[in-house]
């Protein structure tokens, strides 16, 4: 007798399982059940859709519910809700939404691939037509209709994770003027603080509103528009507000059904991605799965990851269980207006709370050969063991071709590679491209000098809070750069003079050395090394400095025509 195969909820997960299983095993009865109407769609893509970079709603739509049946032979049912499972008696009630009537469906295996659901805090006014989630088709819709009929001059997105910064970008390609607040720091979290300062002074110059560190408390109702009152007691008025808060793993039906919830609040699967119920399976970003490096189990809200999952798990369902699935180290990336943004592996801030040594430096280098035109900066920063090498995290900002870099760090974190595979990786290039020496394999070098000892590195944030009556900084740029910006109480000492002037120093405090982006300054701790001083770089030098000590928030008044204000 054929099996049947339930799976609950489509998209990256779900609907990738339910492909590989038919390409697998052709006379399965694979039943997809989906609440809503939409089982395959671009969901990394509905931001750009609502900013009109992609023109044509029907390319989201990756397949319809009628052509995804048809290749492959699947009893899609779209408009129905999975109400219970029953694991002991292995059924589903289902709920048809379009006649309000119930059935029963038996499984010979079930998976689980509901996603996960926008945040939303029960904020007083929070119910206001003006107020948007974006998770799906229909909320793109509802948006794209918004701003298509009544013009909207005013934007505010609630939270600056990678879905916040996208709506922002694509909301201001609209000529709206855009604001974000977020509760935090900074924007994208999962950067470490020094990487974040450049997307901020990036807001600054796009004219972007930037609210850090200010929450959101209620929002009143001004007809046609919203105000937004800030527990710091100030106010926004605007046209629409998108919350970006962030999501949570859509757990209730596995809740209920007694299936063990994780320590995250995911659904716990072991490494064949079953649950705690024998043939019930999850995927997605509804399971949490232990780090590949910290082994603390982590939920992942990537499409990358779920696609592979679906892969694995449709091989498990049909060849038993030999497949296993590994987790995902989290590499991502975003477009935040023109720069690009991208982590994988572990920030600081994490190894921090995993208590995990580590060391970390900063590069700042152009993003193809400087004689070539068109080269841009790009600052790129490791994490790293300092006894082994072994690479735990990358993070990039840049203009271009920060894709393919994070890409070379991902691979080598996922092989369980060390600062000395960044050395070797072999690239291609040509100048348009690259330069001979890849910024990838530079970081490699300067990760291996630290080890080794020839320098030791600095983070702005050492700088500022140095000991000052034991600690000597110097400055090793030439005047005319220090006429333009420095760092007060440096001493200027030029990298070319050196070894002519370090008896100038003295050799019982410390040496806090800086320049342009690092360079020059390793050159000049490698004279002072060898000299008897005890001597540290600044990683990303002065140009990452000066964005670290700048003012992070831009609390924007668009007052000149009337468009937004601040009160």
């Amino acid at each position: 007798m054929n099996k049947t195969i339930v799976i609950i909820g489509g998209v990256a997960g779900g609907a990738t399982t339910a492909a590989r299983l038919r390409r697998i095993d052709e006379n399965a009865h694979i039943i997809m059940i989906e609440k809503g109407e939409n089982i395959s769609y671009a969901n990394c893509g509905l931001p750009y859709y609502i900013g009109g970079i992609i023109k044509d709603r029907n390319k989201l739509l990756i397949q319809t519910p009628q052509s995804f049946g048809k290749l492959f032979n699947i009893d899609v049912r779209i408009y129905s809700e999975v109400t219970d499972i029953d694991t002991d008696s292995k059924s589903v009630t289902v709920k048809n939404h379009k006649d309000e009537t119930e059935y029963t469906i038996n499984y010979d295996q079930l998976v689980l691939s509901p996603g996960a659901k926008p945040i939303i805090p029960p904020l007083e006014g929070i119910n206001h037509k003006n107020i948007y989630t974006l998770r799906d088709v229909n909320d793109t819709d509802n948006i794209k209709s918004f701003i298509d009929t009544q013009k909207p001059k005013n934007a505010v997105v609630i939270g600056a994770g990678f879905i916040g910064l996208e709506m922002a970008e694509n909301l201001h390609h609209q000529g709206i003027n855009v604001s974000v607040i977020e509760a935090s720091s900074q924007v994208l979290n999962m950067l470490d603080a020094e990487m974040a300062t450049i997307l901020h002074a990036h807001f600054k110059e796009k004219n972007i509103g930037l609210y850090l560190e200010d929450k959101v408390v209620s929002f009143d109702d001004l007809e046609d528009k919203v105000k937004i009152n800030l527990e710091s007691g100030k106010s926004i008025e605007t046209d629409m507000v998108i919350l970006s808060i962030g999501v949570r793993p859509n757990v209730d039906l596995a809740k209920k059904a007694g299936i063990r919830i994780g320590e995250t609040g995911g659904i716990w699967v072991d490494k064949y991605l079953q649950t705690s119920k024998e043939d019930v399976y999850a995927l997605g970003d509804c399971i949490e799965f232990p780090h590949p490096d910290s082994g603390k189990p982590v939920i992942t809200y990537l499409a990358g990851p779920a696609n592979k999952q679906g892969r694995i798990l449709a091989d498990n369902l049909t060849l038993g269980h030999h497949k296993k699935y590994t987790g995902s180290h989290g590499t991502a990336i975003a477009k935040v207006f023109d720069l690009t943004a991208a982590i994988t592996g572990a920030s600081d801030k994490a190894l921090q709370q995993a208590n995990v040594k580590y060391t970390s430096t900063v590069v700042t280098g152009g993003s193809h050969a400087g004689y070539y035109p068109g080269s841009q900066p790009m600052t790129m920063k490791i994490s790293f063991c300092p006894f082994s090498g072994k690479l735990y995290g990358g993070q990039i900002v840049g203009f271009n071709s920060v894709d393919k870099r994070i890409d070379m760090i991902a691979t080598t974190i996922q092989h369980g590679g060390t600062i000395y595979d960044l050395q070797e990786i072999e690239h291609a290039y040509a100048p348009p491209f690259n330069s001979a020496k890849d910024l990838v394999n530079q970081i490699g070098f300067n990760a291996e000098n630290i080890i080794k000892g020839f320098f030791k590195p600095l983070l702005p944030k050492d700088i500022l809070n140095r000991d000052k009556e034991n600690t000597i900084l110097v400055d090793v740029r030439t005047p005319e750069e220090v006429a333009q910006g420095s760092i007060d109480n440096a001493i200027n000492i030029p990298v070319n003079e050196m070894r002519n002037r370090f008896n100038e120093l003295d050799k019982s405090k410390k040496i806090y050395l800086y320049c342009g982006v690092g360079l020059r300054g390793y050159f000049a701790s490698r004279v002072l090394a060898q000299n008897g001083f005890d001597v540290y770089n600044l990683s990303g030098g002065y140009k990452l400095f000066s964005t670290c000590i700048l003012e992070q928030s831009n609390e924007m008044e668009f007052q000149e025509n009337l468009e937004s204000s601040v009160v």
